[in-house]
């Protein structure tokens, strides 16, 4: 049981901006995210796409701003739960909520900032008659731990950053990589398509463009692919990971049954302090929805500042909450 005073679902940019301003409030925070690394869309979608409007920034790249994030959280101490999604909630005794996760993961916290965006980002999936029966079995959407692959057969499919970074990647940790595309060029960042066709070229990977995947064969786990090229030729290789990086769909998914407000896959909150209309549960970012919404990260960023201090009462019942400046009073770590 992890024990901490603000569970944050979500870690994108807001989630962790708000991981600061409850550090300012003595208040310590674990975050959840089903993406297997922290910055939300911004590091899985779009790491190198300048933003402009961040306040003291003329242009900053994505991931730098994510990077920042966390140089600025450290001081804090949060934790997280990466590559997990959120199942269930069930609210105790003294208010408090515990947190279980789809990997059985539990969080206790006492307040619950929901900062997931635009929602759960869920792999997009093949079209397979039997790719269930082979989920996890060999079947896998993420790379949560690069060394489940070392000196294994594995099959990387789609065409954008992901599927290429990662098939740098695992070329030098399983013993062989195949990256299977259904176009002849890439969608990702031409540098890193450059090295998969270097990589290919030289024989340390296996490169098979303007094909898809076909048929998934296996006794109880899977050990071949078979493709078919637009041709309608068919190749079978033999594997022991299927990786399909096809990209994200956002889904609300299990929060949708907490018994929050929800208006269009949003939900809806008291300006106030961006309260859901359950006690102890907040929602910030994307995620909310309220008369004159703006779907900008500096809005984000507001409301986490405004929630947070909405929250300490539940955190420190017994204190009078005294608002100070960070140019007074500084960022005392923990």
């Amino acid at each position: 049981m992890i024990t901490t005073d603000i569970c944050i679902i979500g870690a994108g940019p807001v989630g962790l901006f708000a991981v600061f301003e409850a550090g300012l409030l003595k208040m310590r925070c674990h975050l959840i995210d089903y993406l297997p690394q922290v910055g939300g869309q911004l590091s899985e979608i779009y790491p190198q796409k300048p933003i402009y409007d961040i306040p003291g920034y003329p242009e900053i790249k994505a991931q730098e701003l994510v990077d920042n994030l966390m140089d600025q959280i450290k001081p804090f101490k949060p934790t997280f739960t990466l590559g997990e999604r959120v199942d269930h909630l069930a609210k105790q005794a003294d208010g408090s909520y515990i947190i279980t996760t789809n990997d059985n993961t539990q969080v206790h916290a006492q307040v619950i900032v929901i900062a997931g965006g635009l929602g759960v980002f869920e792999p997009r999936k093949p079209v397979l008659e039997n790719l269930d029966h082979f989920e996890g079995k060999g079947v896998a959407y993420m790379v949560k731990n690069p060394e489940t692959f070392r000196n294994k057969k594995v099959v990387l499919a789609g065409g954008g950053d992901s599927a290429l970074d990662w098939t740098i990647y695992l070329a030098n940790v399983a013993e062989r990589v195949t990256l299977v595309h259904r176009n002849e060029t890439f969608r990702g960042a031409p540098d890193s398509a450059a090295k998969v066709f270097d990589l290919a070229n030289n024989g340390k990977i296996d490169l098979i463009l303007s094909a898809n995947l076909k048929e998934l064969n296996g006794n109880g786990k899977l050990s071949s692919i078979k493709l078919e090229s637009k041709n309608k030729e068919e190749l079978t290789i033999d594997t022991d990971y299927l990786i399909p990086l096809f990209g994200l769909s956002p889904k609300l998914g299990p929060i949708a049954d907490w018994g929050l407000n929800i208006d269009k896959n949003a939900i809806e909150v008291d300006t106030r302090d961006y309260s859901t209309g359950v006690e102890r549960i907040y929602a910030i970012g994307d995620i909310n929805t309220y008369p004159g919404k703006l779907k900008l990260i500096l809005c984000g960023f507001h409301e986490a500042a405004i929630m947070m201090h909405s929250a300490f009462k539940y955190v420190y019942p017994d204190q009078k909450l005294s608002f100070k400046y960070t140019t007074v009073n500084g960022v005392n770590a923990f």
